[in-house]
């Protein structure tokens, strides 16, 4: 048991290490995203007036995955897991 533990004590910071990059560039990116959400949204609506229904739709979706609310979210949610996992390492090298 002693071996497992001695090999997971660097897989587990490297994990921390990239945990915590990929927090920041999330935190980081996420102004750029509700900016660009925010402009498409308002270019699909002027579409819908002027254009075409459709590509007004297809516009406002596009924003939605780029909001916040959208695929950043599932970003946010894969990380929570890989921090599940790091948390679940740690338990057993310290146990």
């Amino acid at each position: 048991m002693s071996i497992l533990k001695i090999i997971l004590v660097p897989l587990s910071l490297i994990l921390s290490l990239f945990v915590w990059l990929c927090a920041g560039l999330l935190s980081c990116s996420g102004f750029a995203f509700k900016l660009a959400s925010g402009l498409l949204s308002l270019l699909a609506i002027a579409v819908m007036i002027t254009y075409s229904v459709k590509n007004g739709i297809i516009l406002l979706v596009l924003a939605f995955l780029i909001s916040p609310m959208g695929l950043p979210l599932l970003a946010v949610q894969g990380l929570g897991k890989l921090q599940d996992v790091n948390a679940a390492m740690k338990n057993f090298i310290h146990s």
